[in-house]
């Protein structure tokens, strides 16, 4: 069976057309109110979340610098006053 180069590409260009076009990004539909409210909630929880998340993470951190001084024998401010009343 002989058939032309041309007539073996056209299948392949036809899949590859449709699976970009099944592949496309489509616009978003127009948010009504209560989506735009349902966003700004989840928007607010996310941030809230972040919030706590940095504060946490603030903690442990401090936590870690005083076990660092306290391990190596640095005097640490809280400690420093203290010292001095002796």
């Amino acid at each position: 069976m002989k058939t032309p180069k041309f007539w073996m590409v056209v299948p392949t260009l036809l899949v590859a057309g449709a699976v970009g076009l099944a592949y496309a990004k489509l616009p978003q539909p127009p948010m009504d109110d209560a989506a735009k409210a349902a966003a700004a909630a989840k928007k607010a929880k996310g941030a809230e979340a972040a919030k706590k998340g940095a504060e946490a993470l603030a903690r442990s951190q401090d936590r870690v610098v005083e076990r660092y001084k306290k391990e190596k024998g640095i005097a640490t401010a809280a400690s420093a006053p203290a010292a001095k009343k002796k």
